[in-house]
């Protein structure tokens, strides 16, 4: 099989940064994690997302497309496998949601020409949890900027996330999706969890060792 590159997806709040670091730590594989926190727009995304969800979303793409351009250089110079705390689809399930039509029309544009060449994963993870889990871990981790997020978006968010999760598998058939409920696993607080998840992970990839 190709060298393991795993990425770890879902919506904000259900633990992809956490589960990302155990795979990196349980297996001794390289940590892409994605930059957040230096967007200058998202604290004014936040309290107008009309106003800025452009601008929020292009330096997403390009920072995104940065980080996973080298990481493809990385991954075929040292043939080493890595795993990421996202894929850039995320981008369209924001973009489609924030972007009046036209300047989302512009942007999936741009996404398809900077995400031609990109690695793929072959291996995504998928963390999903309810609204109510999701609403609590976000206000425990205390970002600023995550205390404007509101239940109605992340409702919005979630629907998001399982029709696109859900299109993906159809689209990408070669590429396993594992599943793993957060309201009934939590990795971060009983470790009987996380071994649970890392043995599912760890039977996938030996899976398609043996195939390739």
């Amino acid at each position: 099989m190709p060298v393991p590159f795993i990425t770890v997806e879902g919506p904000i709040g259900v633990g992809k940064t956490s589960l990302s670091k155990n795979i990196s730590d349980a297996f001794n594989i390289h940590l892409l994690k994605e930059i957040v926190d230096e967007n200058p727009f998202l604290n004014k995304f936040y309290e107008d997302i009309d106003e800025w969800s452009f601008q929020t979303e292009m330096f997403f793409l390009c920072n995104r497309y940065k980080q996973l351009n080298d990481i493809k250089k990385y991954m075929t110079e040292s043939n080493s496998p890595v795993v990421a705390d996202y894929h850039i689809f995320k981008n369209l399930i924001f973009a489609q949601r924030t972007l009046p039509p036209g300047e989302f029309n512009k942007y999936k544009e741009i996404y398809k020409i900077l995400t031609k060449d990109l690695t793929q994963p072959n291996i995504v993870v998928y963390l999903y949890a309810s609204v109510d889990t999701l609403m609590k871990r976000i206000a425990m981790r205390g970002r600023d900027f995550e205390k404007m997020i509101s239940r109605e978006y992340m409702e919005q968010l979630v629907e998001d996330y399982h029709t696109f999760i859900n299109t993906f598998e159809k689209e990408h058939p070669d590429i396993p999706v594992i599943r793993f409920n957060g309201d009934q696993l939590d990795f971060v607080k009983y470790d009987h969890d996380l071994k649970e998840i890392l043995y599912t992970i760890e039977e996938k990839l030996t899976k398609r060792s043996l195939k390739g």
